[in-house]
């Protein structure tokens, strides 16, 4: 485990670092590197002089990792070493953005296969006419659609005109329903895969429950994130705050 050390800059061994989390002192010395970590002072003979200001930092990108991504912490303690703390934030901020995205998104998809009601297509495949007629839609959507790849009719083999079969169907809805719900065809393009990959909506609305739950431990993970953070930001001040006063008497 790591030393109990103060805070008045008692150095602290690379392994201990290294061992508080699972990682190698090779690790903690990359992260240093990478800017992850603040700069370490040397000694004489060359060697690096950790300090509870690293412990606290390595802790704060440790718990950052788990909420936000490797990426995105590793930009955040950057901003932070080298004083940019307005940046970090605004970075943490984005994730937050991005998960109340996310959550918006499973929502959205829960609310249109809530409603979603079948229409059966017609014995040998629904033409694009009759199946946008049917939903109000005009043939030039349905197209637009198709070429961004969220419907993928197949063709009759005298006319060549597109047939849509009941997993067309199923997708054309699916998208319609998502598309009054205000989001994109960019955003609904993953859906529609996972809907194929699955088999159906079927089995989408397990995947949803599991990607709920993976959404409310990433939202708790990004709490702990939040106040490892705090807690290094705390130790940063008070120990420029030594070092200017000269530290303790």
């Amino acid at each position: 485990m790591l030393r109990q050390v103060s805070n008045s800059g008692v150095a602290v061994r690379p392994v201990d670092l290294a061992r508080e989390h699972g990682l190698s002192p090779q690790a903690v010395r990359n992260y240093e590197q990478a800017g992850v970590l603040p700069a370490a002072a040397r000694t004489a003979a060359g060697y690096r002089v950790y300090t509870p200001v690293h412990a606290r930092a390595l802790r704060a990108f440790v718990a950052l990792v788990a909420g936000h991504g490797h990426a995105p912490a590793t930009s955040i303690m950057r901003a932070v070493n080298r004083g940019a703390v307005d940046e970090a934030l605004r970075r943490v901020d984005d994730s937050h953005c991005q998960l109340v995205e996310d959550r918006r998104t499973v929502q959205a998809v829960e609310v249109a296969l809530r409603d979603l009601v079948p229409v059966a297509p017609e014995r040998g495949g629904t033409f694009i006419g009759p199946l946008a007629a049917r939903l109000g839609l005009r043939p030039a959507t349905l197209r637009a659609w198709e070429a961004a790849g969220l419907v993928r009719p197949g063709r009759d083999r005298r006319t060549g005109y597109r047939v849509y079969d009941a997993d067309d169907v199923r997708d054309v809805m699916l998208v319609h329903q998502l598309r009054r719900g205000g989001h994109l065809l960019a955003q609904i393009a993953p859906l529609i895969t996972q809907v194929r990959a699955v088999g159906g909506v079927a089995p989408l609305e397990s995947t949803l429950r599991v990607w709920r739950d993976r959404l409310s431990a990433r939202g708790r993970a990004m709490l702990a994130g939040a106040a490892e953070l705090d807690a290094y930001l705390r130790v940063r001040v008070a120990a420029s705050a030594g070092s200017a006063s000269g530290g303790p008497d």
